[in-house]
């Protein structure tokens, strides 16, 4: 008994210490597990990401025969940098040419506007002038019709007068005619016949008097109205004078409405004439940006049209991390938090902190976007882009180019 108790007890320990073996080995298995567990449960990786950033299109804005090019493909420039100048020569003229036109157009513009004060006052001074000269016709008028009736009152107080004194003759005629024959028999005085004698010619000098009276009146009378009918012409000139004149503050208006279209054309040269000149300075192309040129396609020689593109430049100071995560991995990640990542072109890790989150899964953007109203309907997982910002001063040479693949991982907790 004793000798099997001896026999037996080696294997039994051999077996309690590969016991304590495999259950050391679970224990460190669980820590490692455990341990992975709590590193992993913290972080959401993905390898489906790639460096991004802004690319500037040179384009050319006017056309022409590319006359240098100045850079070459992969140069750094820096904003402001001539890229490509145009033979600049047509621009030149349709400048000049615009120029001309301005000018023109100013010219015409000012003397339309110095005709429209010399007009405006020519208005005005007519139409005074014309009342004025109505006025006075009227006046005219006037006066010569109390002329006329002065007149006429005259001539009919000459023609009683001259039939007074026509009657006062013919009396005196007839005690003449009959004293006559009496004073050769005496039967009447000498003295007695020489009064009738004497009343006689007076009476003739009356009438004539009288008759001289009525001519003149008469033609005072002609003379009235011949005042009158210059003064009614002058009436009827002047009234046409006054019509044609109320008629000039229309032409005024018209005037000043020529006036202001030519202001308008002055204003639309001068917008031309602001396009040429920037048509001239878009003859000189330049970089808008800093960066690199890229994807350069402008030879000398080469004749462009407006909007036809010549090159890139690539600002690589300003690249960022475009991380498309699975939907899955999306609960814990959020603005701020902090990320690594791993340029696969270097092995070299980068830090930085998530920026944003895309409103939409990468599927949507895509040219045809997935349609699942159909029968045979899979579930895929879809990937959501997620914009994570690399901290300032890591990469002072710009190696990071957009398009470069990494991996990211988003440290959620």
């Amino acid at each position: 008994m004793a000798e099997d108790s001896v026999a037996t007890s080696p294997a039994a320990s051999t077996s309690n210490r590969r016991t304590r073996w495999i259950f050391a080995g679970g224990l460190v298995l669980a820590a490692v597990a455990v341990a992975a567990w709590v590193h992993l449960a913290g972080r959401q990786s993905t390898d489906d990401a790639q460096i991004d950033g802004h690319i500037a299109p040179i384009a050319a804005k006017v056309g022409g025969v590319v006359a240098v090019v100045r850079v070459r493909d992969n140069q750094r420039v820096k904003a402001g940098d001539v890229l490509v100048e145009i033979d600049p020569r047509d621009l030149q003229v349709a400048l000049a040419k615009a120029e001309a036109d301005l000018a023109e157009a100013r010219a015409v513009a000012e003397g339309a506007r110095s005709g429209v004060s010399v007009n405006t006052t020519a208005a005005a001074s007519q139409l005074t002038g014309a009342r004025a000269e109505e006025q006075n016709a009227e006046a005219g008028v006037d006066m010569a019709s109390r002329d006329i009736e002065s007149s006429s009152a005259k001539l009919a107080s000459a023609e009683a007068r001259q039939r007074e004194a026509e009657a006062a003759l013919d009396k005196a005629s007839k005690d003449k005619a009959r004293l006559e024959p009496l004073v050769a028999k005496e039967e009447v005085s000498k003295q007695q016949f020489d009064l009738v004698v004497a009343t006689e010619q007076a009476a003739r000098a009356s009438l004539d008097s009288a008759r001289a009276s009525v001519v003149e009146a008469q033609k005072a009378i002609d003379m009235a109205q011949s005042r009158k009918s210059q003064a009614e012409g002058r009436l009827t000139q002047a009234s046409s004078t006054v019509k044609a004149a109320a008629t000039m503050p229309a032409q005024v208006q018209a005037i000043e409405a020529h006036a202001t279209s030519t202001d308008a054309r002055v204003a639309q040269q001068e917008a031309v004439v602001a396009q040429a000149r920037l048509n001239l300075e878009y003859a000189t192309v330049k970089a808008q940006v800093a960066g690199m040129v890229s994807r350069k396609t402008v030879e000398i020689g080469q004749i462009v049209q407006p909007g036809q593109p010549l090159m890139a430049v690539v600002p690589l100071d300003q690249v960022w991390v475009t991380a498309n995560f699975k939907e899955t991995q999306l609960a814990g990640i959020r603005p701020g938090q902090s990320a690594e990542i791993k340029v696969d072109a270097y092995g070299r890790r980068f830090e930085g902190t998530v920026d944003s989150i895309a409103a939409a899964t990468g599927a949507r953007f895509s040219l045809l976007p997935p349609e699942n109203a159909s029968g045979n309907y899979v579930k895929v997982v879809q990937r959501v882009p997620v914009k994570i910002a690399i901290r300032q001063g890591q990469d002072p040479e710009h190696l990071l180019r957009p398009g470069m693949s990494v991996e990211a991982t988003v440290f959620t907790r």
